[in-house]
């Protein structure tokens, strides 16, 4: 019988947060995959865990993942931890389970910590809808173009950012979505864990006087229906009514049903939108 993936999350800082059936799968399984085995080991040590470690990160990931399946196809059973947190998010893990299913190996996740999630909860944000972006690419013109994505983002967004870029990523923030309101938590689980509930100008005002210190997640509300709505009506408004008429026409769409969309679009009613174009 093939062996089986375990996705075991492991603590982001306080090393309580960790679960009574992560502890039993790694010392039961045959084999740890580790992000970084140097971090790793104190880990294991601290919970006297003897199973021999391998290394896999991000510039290993493909041919070692594949090595990994060989070995679970041979009925070794391994399991994989980052650094710190669930493997998998924002990591390389997602590569090893892709290769896993694709391969026909069973993986399974045992859950726990995820600082994106631990954030989301303490940010006084709202929870209900919200996107994961992590860290924003290093690419300058792959950057912008997620940035513009986020403009009109109306769920909350989850950012992760670490000290030393935290006010060169504020100020492209303010830049492109404006004032936000934003909570950026910092150092989770550990001695100094910290959350403030400020707008992206309080915060750039702060930072310009204390230097960051620890890992931090940005927390950035989405942006207000209202709002989309209200520039919507306003870029419609640079339109002649029959121009605005003609964009839904042009698309085949029936003249009853045109002015219907043309009435939404300027929030006004059906029956204006026929007297103005008797007008025109």
């Amino acid at each position: 019988m093939a062996g089986k993936l375990f996705l075991c999350a492991t603590p982001i800082g306080n090393l309580e947060d960790i679960t009574f059936r992560v502890l039993r799968t790694l010392k039961e399984v045959d084999l740890i995959a580790a992000e970084d085995t140097r971090n790793s080991i104190k880990l294991l040590n601290h919970f006297e865990i003897k199973t021999p470690m391998t290394s896999y990160h991000e510039y290993n990931k493909i041919d070692k993942a594949y090595q990994l399946v060989e070995k679970m196809k041979e009925g070794k059973n391994i399991a994989l931890i980052t650094d710190a947190g669930t493997p998998g998010i924002s990591d390389p893990g997602e590569e090893l389970v892709r290769i896993c299913i694709q391969e026909g190996i069973e993986v399974t996740s045992l859950p726990g910590p995820a600082a994106c999630i631990t954030a989301l909860t303490m940010s006084g944000q709202a929870t209900r809808r919200f996107v994961f972006e992590a860290f924003l690419p290093n690419d300058k013109k792959e950057r912008a173009f997620i940035l513009e994505e986020l403009k009109h983002e109306t769920r909350t967004i989850i950012i992760y950012e670490a000290p030393h870029r935290l006010i060169k990523t504020l100020e492209e923030l303010y830049a492109v979505l404006g004032n936000r309101e934003i909570s950026i938590c910092r150092e989770l689980t550990k001695r100094y864990e910290e959350t403030v509930k400020v707008t992206l100008e309080q915060a750039l005002s702060y930072y310009g006087n204390h230097d960051p210190r620890g890992e931090y997640v940005l927390i950035l509300a989405g942006k207000a229906r209202e709002e989309i709505n209200r520039e919507l009506r306003e870029s419609w408004e640079e339109f002649t009514l029959k121009e605005h008429m003609d964009y839904y026409e042009d698309q085949g769409i029936e003249r009853k049903e045109a002015m219907k969309k043309v009435a939404k679009d300027r929030g006004i009613s059906k029956r204006d939108v026929y007297k103005m174009l008797l007008e025109e």
